[in-house]
């Protein structure tokens, strides 16, 4: 990464005491920081910040799998915090920060000028740097630090040495009425476990804690709000990794989002609504939603292993799994009613069951599992490793009675629905205190009841050991139609999920079930839509191009031959008209993301679809062949 100095005012450096270097005494206990109290001191309009870099005792609740030391900022005279201190000025403030080094390796220390841009500054052991900036740019930013090791390097940070960095626009009035949620991935073992294997980033360099605000799952603290509250987050991804953000049951609007990788990736702030929004490595947006319904909801990375606990039971049944069957990346929701609420009675229910089943001569280490669809005695099925459409209709009440045939609890999201509660699927935690949803233990079932309020392209998964069950098939769309919009040929639903193999990247991705898809066929002259749902196991960047080349080239090469199409929608939600203008045929589509495109194939021929892993080389994952009638 390469990211230019501007701005830079002024630069020291000074030796001190090496006393200031503790060899001796136990280091202080690191101290979760929920980024609501600004750092420092103002003076004849320059804010001070002084911080001192520190070993500290990083306890479990932190994140950590048992007692651990790592490095962390601390406010001179104050205990150390994980992020560091919440620096938070306006546009056009002077900052100044005195930074004391109190470890023993050299330091190099990043303060943000923009979303692309820092000045830095090398503090040796025992010394202490001073380094001046001018904030130009309101925004969402983090600074931190590196000590030359090589998982600093790589990770482009060293322990826990980062904090949050917000700029306000000018002229902004009282107490910010928002919430600043920091997102680090820190070193908590020099072992090395297969399920690391995963990612690339973090192979070969042990096991991690991924925190919100210092904290990981069930320890995050809880947000509470009241229906019909606005919420305001600005969320800072200050790890070099990929977390798809997902919002349980709701909406939200990214209201600004930028990045290091932003422009490469082709990432700008989106146009309309959405459920998930994927945050690159080093990025940050400022969102808002709505509390429009009470009762217990998640925001949470919709990369399955940054969720996946040290160890899993995948016989655990009790009514507290969500809050051990998952960890890291995952903040709680508790919304309260607002006066009397009224049940609108449903006079006519559409009812379906979902039964969910497991394939004989599987092996256990990667099983097949898939949901079959029964409806008045009418199945719907899919084949190994994949489960059928769910097709719904808008605003007509279901009732879809979930039946566990496993050997193995389970349980079902409603990804993107907006709905109550107690439906969402998330066991011993969905619903409120008196009523949480239960995991579906083998032989039982349970019942969810829904509206759908809009047209759109959405999913339905398990929510339960998720690296296990959704890569084995317990995933498939969930399409809900408007009242004059039936089932055509031309609508075409392509989920990119991972299999039992890709859990380690020894294997391919499938699309709807199938490593080597079936040809899919378009007819010249009329609009195609392409439903494109992605909830791959461990491939936030999977970029879908459609292309008349007449061959895949294994590792990626500029294409001449990529078509054009018209966004429709993202996540289940009509993107504004301005967005559906006719461009390149190429979308990244993350984990949790669902896109909707149309396209109108001029003549007949030979096209494909070609999904492709991140990156200059861009490896082929998959790969559907098209043929134009």
């Amino acid at each position: 990464m390469r990211l230019r100095s501007v701005m830079l005012l002024s630069v020291t450096v000074s030796l001190s005491d090496a006393s200031f270097i503790s060899r001796h005494a136990p280091p202080p206990v690191l101290v979760p920081n929920d980024n609501t109290r600004p750092a420092g001191k103002t003076r004849d309009g320059v804010t001070t910040i002084e911080l001192d870099a520190v070993p500290a005792t990083w306890h479990l609740q932190g994140g950590a799998s048992s007692i651990k030391v790592t490095d962390a900022f601390a406010e001179r005279g104050k205990t150390a915090t994980m992020p560091g201190p919440l620096v938070r000025v306006n546009a056009g403030a002077t900052v100044h920060f005195n930074v004391r080094n109190r470890l023993a390796r050299s330091l190099t220390f990043y303060v943000p000028t923009s979303a692309a841009t820092e000045d830095s500054i090398v503090v040796a052991p025992g010394a202490i740097g001073d380094l001046t900036t001018r904030t130009t740019h309101a925004g969402n930013f983090f600074y931190r630090a590196t000590d030359g090791s090589a998982v600093s390097t790589k990770l482009h940070m060293a322990g826990a040495l980062a904090g949050a960095f917000i700029v306000d626009t000018v002229g902004a009035a009282g107490r910010p009425r928002d919430r600043v949620m920091m997102i680090m991935m820190t070193p908590d073992s020099a072992l090395t476990r297969a399920a690391e294997l995963v990612n690339p980033i973090t192979a070969g360099q042990g096991v991690f804690a991924f925190t919100i605000n210092g904290r990981s799952w069930p320890n995050t603290d809880r947000v509470f709000a009241t229906v019909g509250d606005t919420l305001h987050w600005r969320v800072i991804n200050a790890s070099w990794d990929v977390h798809p953000m997902h919002l349980h049951g709701f909406y939200y609007t990214v209201d600004h989002f930028d990045g290091v990788f932003a422009k490469r990736d082709g990432q700008t702030t989106p146009a309309g609504p959405v459920v998930t929004e994927r945050m690159s490595n080093f990025s940050s947006m400022s969102i808002t939603w709505v509390a429009e319904r009470p009762g217990n909801w998640l925001f949470h990375c919709h990369f399955a292993v940054h969720l996946q606990p040290p160890t899993y039971n995948p016989h655990e049944i009790a009514g507290d799994h969500a809050l051990t069957g998952m960890t890291g990346l995952v903040v709680g929701i508790l919304i309260k009613p607002r006066g009397s609420s009224q049940t609108v009675a449903q006079t006519s229910i559409r009812k379906l069951r979902l039964i969910a089943v497991r394939d004989a001569g599987f092996p256990d280490s990667a099983p097949s599992m898939r949901f079959v669809i029964d409806e008045q005695g009418k199945r719907s099925e899919a084949g190994p490793r994949f489960s059928p459409a769910l097709n719904l209709n808008q605003n007509e009440p279901v009732a879809i009675t979930v039946v566990n045939r496993l050997t193995e609890p389970t349980s079902v999201h409603w990804h993107g629905m907006e709905l109550e509660s107690y439906n969402d699927g998330v066991s011993g935690w969905s619903g409120t205190p008196a009523q949480l949803a239960p995991a579906i233990a083998p032989g039982d079932s349970f019942v969810a009841r829904f509206t759908p309020p809009r047209a759109g392209t959405f999913m339905y998964h398990s929510h339960f050991d998720d690296t296990r069950q959704q890569p084995a098939g317990l995933v498939g769309p969930m399409i809900v139609r408007g009242s004059n919009e039936p089932p055509r040929e031309d609508d075409h639903a392509l989920v990119i999920n991972g299999t039992p193999a890709s859990i380690l990247r020894a294997g391919p991705i499938a699309v709807n079930g199938q490593v080597n898809p079936d040809t899919l066929v378009l007819r010249a002259g009329h609009p195609q839509r392409l439903r494109f749902i992605g909830i791959t196991l461990v491939n936030p960047n999977a970029t879908v191009t459609l292309t008349g080349r007449s061959d895949s080239l294994f590792r990626n090469a500029p294409d001449t031959m990529i078509v054009e199409w018209r966004q429709l929608a993202k996540d289940g939600a009509n993107v504004p008209a301005a967005a559906t203008v006719p461009r390149r045929a190429q979308q990244l589509v993350s984990i949790g993301e669902t896109y909707d495109f149309e396209y109108t194939p001029a003549r007949p021929g030979n096209l494909r679809i070609e999904i492709r892993a991140a990156g200059p080389a861009g490896a082929l994952l998959a790969r559907v062949p098209v043929k134009v009638k």
